[in-house]
């Protein structure tokens, strides 16, 4: 594959990962029972826990099954 071509790919899925992001943030992902939130007085710290195990789960479920159907 060329660079232009890899290029042009690597954009498409950027731009669709951005658009996933801000639909995710609209039905509440990123901000699930179980995210961590840490607070400080001049800092905050945030990790997505329980929405990376969502994710997790949907993107294998999604992989196993391109993955049967491509047999």
């Amino acid at each position: 594959m060329s660079v232009g071509k890899t290029l042009m790919l690597a954009g498409i899925v950027l731009v669709g990962a951005g658009v996933l992001w801000l639909l995710g943030a609209r039905v509440g992902l990123g901000r699930l029972p179980g995210d961590l939130v840490i607070r400080g007085e001049r800092s905050t710290f945030y990790f997505p826990l329980t929405t990376c195990i969502v994710l997790s789960v949907v993107l294998s479920l999604l992989a196993w099954f391109v993955q049967r159907v491509g047999r």
